[in-house]
């Protein structure tokens, strides 16, 4: 039993250390558009996401459940050693991908290390694959594009809302309302991503016999896994950051606004349902849409191209690194300790490699655009006509 109570604070331990993780990989995911447009300074958009990342953690459990009693068979004789080694294949894979600047999933991950590390461990009975396939990879087709053509949608509908307008009234609004929409994308990802990680301690804690099968997460794990996420958050994930502000596409206040709101929408319906899908597609989607919503914009397709092979990658590169972490960990206290080592020794490899070119609060938004950042709009019939022709010149 005292072995099994330190295995399960090593569980613990390390969920806590990829919710942090999750936290600023994913702070672009609600912020990237409001920094970008300069509707808030860097260090105050993160420390506003930050707070309501953790108040999102404690308005819903739906999604912990779908980690916690769906994908995983509780009883198919997995052990907390198993869930340590798919974290470790997630942390792996979360840091490679911040490294690169790529808005991969930390859910997906997620998932991929626990289902690798349980194949191996347990076998496919371990695996609900009719969960997989309903709560994770349906959603991960279909939310990225019903984002994105809400987003497109509601940019085109902003941009005809604002013909005619001062420039200058209609992008302080805007900015207002991306700060607005900003904050609800927050909350929305505290809902859905805080809880994986507190679905994943609470089946350590079934799988170590702390607590009954099917039970909901304690208080202290919502608490705990709501302070890492929202430490993460605050930390700030730049380079993803700069790849979602700068590197989709030029965003503007409207388009900004279109795009955060419309992410909002879809990810407080799937925490609602209890789909665990993945924030960072659901907002990707959003800018993309958003970037096609107005007219003449550039949405730079390679960039674009990359972020999906990254997804399409996820799972199962997460899956390897989480099933060979298993192979080792299965073999007692001393595959668990080589784990350990391996995969501290891996985070660091990656943090050294990206202090040769650092990317802060200071030089987030350092990208050369490749179209004007200035608001387009669109005049009315009337202030055309008004508007003398220019002069041909000889």
């Amino acid at each position: 039993m005292e072995h099994l109570t330190l295995i399960i604070g090593v569980v613990i331990v390390t969920a806590l250390v990829f919710d942090f993780t999750n936290g600023f990989h994913d702070t672009a995911n609600a912020m990237a558009t409001t920094i970008s447009t300069g509707a808030l300074k860097p260090k105050t958009a993160v420390a506003m996401s930050a707070v309501l990342n953790l108040v999102g953690a404690f308005l819903s459990v739906e999604v912990a459940a779908t980690i916690s009693k769906g994908i995983i068979d509780e009883g198919s004789g997995i052990r907390p050693e198993v869930i340590f080694a798919g974290l470790v294949g997630a942390i792996v894979w979360n840091l490679l991908t911040w490294l690169a600047g790529l808005p991969s999933s930390s859910s997906h991950a997620l998932f991929g290390g626990l289902i690798g590390a349980t194949l191996v461990s347990v076998g496919f009975d371990g695996v609900h694959f009719d969960a997989v396939v309903m709560k994770i990879l349906i959603p991960a087709v279909a939310a990225p594009i019903v984002a994105g053509v809400a987003a497109l949608l509601a940019t085109r509908l902003t941009y005809k809302l604002a013909q005619g307008r001062d420039p200058q009234d209609t992008t302080k609004g805007y900015r207002a309302g991306q700060i607005a929409s900003g904050a609800l994308v927050s909350l929305a990802h505290g809902t859905n991503d805080a809880q994986k990680t507190m679905g994943v301690i609470t089946l350590a804690l079934v799988t170590g016999g702390v607590i009954a099968p099917k039970s909901d997460p304690p208080l202290w794990v919502i608490v705990s896994a709501a302070l890492a996420i929202a430490l993460g958050t605050y930390l700030g994930g730049w380079r993803i950051i700069r790849t979602m502000g700068k590197g989709l596409t030029d965003i503007q206040p409207p388009q900004g606004f279109a795009a955060q709101t419309s992410s909002a929408a879809v990810i407080l319906a799937s925490s609602h349902l209890g789909y665990a899908l993945s924030t960072t597609q659901v907002c990707s989607g959003s800018i993309m849409g958003a970037g096609k919503g107005r007219r003449g914009a550039v949405v730079r397709w390679g960039t674009a191209g990359r972020m999906v092979a990254a997804w399409g990658l996820t799972l199962p590169a997460a899956g390897l690194v989480a099933g060979l972490a298993a192979l080792l960990a299965d073999r007692g206290d001393w595959g668990v300790a080589t784990v350990a080592v391996l995969g501290l020794a891996a985070c660091t490899a990656i943090w050294v490699a990206s202090r040769r070119k650092p990317v802060d609060h200071t030089n987030v938004n350092d990208v050369d655009p490749a179209t004007p950042i200035e608001p387009v709009i669109i005049p009315s019939p009337a202030a055309a006509a008004a508007t003398p022709a220019p002069q041909a010149t000889v």
